[in-house]
């Protein structure tokens, strides 16, 4: 039992009103909602909000369960972990189905495609070692080559140190930057850990283009720019 999820609040610091702004004409949250609806392994799909408005629009474009997050994990501090344990928990009693995943489908990677979505399905079903699996991209920047922090003595230094400097940025180990378009969570990982990073992760790898995080209002005209430069 594989449970998609969607789980997204009615505020926004960055962007006002985000989820549920107009893109291309229309709701955000509809593009996750729409590329959710299309994979080969979710078993059903969810919608957990604090906002009457993003469980209209879900109902309107059939999401089937949607219900109300409780007003402590709506906050801007809350972390998602216990809202996650909080869907599969109303989602089972609703349902009496017994959930084994999760896919969490943040809505603010609508440039996601169902593609992405169920490549991180398949690669967190591979192993029953495997805890999480995060969507990812390699970045334009790198902590071994071109990343710097302040240290303790107020001096700028390389993130990542190596016994020899890194002068050419092929040569720099591989990294990944994460982005919300999937989070596949084994139930039992939730119980286990109290966050993912504790947990045995793998990077399900995404093209840079669709892996756009809207978290200002850059973001969302480059991700118009990008609907519209076909």
């Amino acid at each position: 039992m594989i449970l998609g999820t969607i789980c997204c609040r009615g505020g926004s610091k960055g962007v006002l009103g985000k989820n549920t702004r107009l893109l291309n004409g229309m709701p955000l949250l509809t593009y996750t909602i729409n590329a959710a609806q299309q994979s080969k392994y979710l078993n059903d799909l969810i919608v957990s909000s604090d906002s009457q408005e993003i469980l209209d629009i879900s109902k309107n474009n059939g999401v089937a369960i949607t219900f109300v997050r409780p007003d402590d994990l709506s906050t801007d501090t809350a972390s998602k972990w216990p809202v996650f344990i909080h869907a599969i928990e109303k989602y089972e009693k609703l349902t009496g189905k017994t959930v084994r995943y999760i896919v969490d489908m943040d809505v603010t990677v609508p440039l996601k495609t169902t593609q992405d979505i169920d490549n991180a399905i398949v690669l967190a079903l591979q192993s029953p070692e495997i805890d999480v699996v995060i969507t990812g991209y390699e970045p334009e920047r790198n902590p071994y080559f071109n990343m710097m922090e302040i240290n303790n003595s107020g001096f700028a230094e390389m993130v990542k140190k190596t016994e020899t400097p890194i002068v050419r940025r092929q040569d720099a180990p591989k990294v990944f930057s994460l982005t919300p378009a999937a989070y596949v969570i084994k139930k039992e990982a939730l119980y286990q850990y109290q966050h993912w990073s504790e947990a045995k992760c793998m990077i399900s790898e995404m093209p840079r283009e669709r892996a756009i995080d809207i978290d200002t209002e850059l973001d969302f005209k480059l991700i118009e720019f990008l609907l519209n430069d076909k």
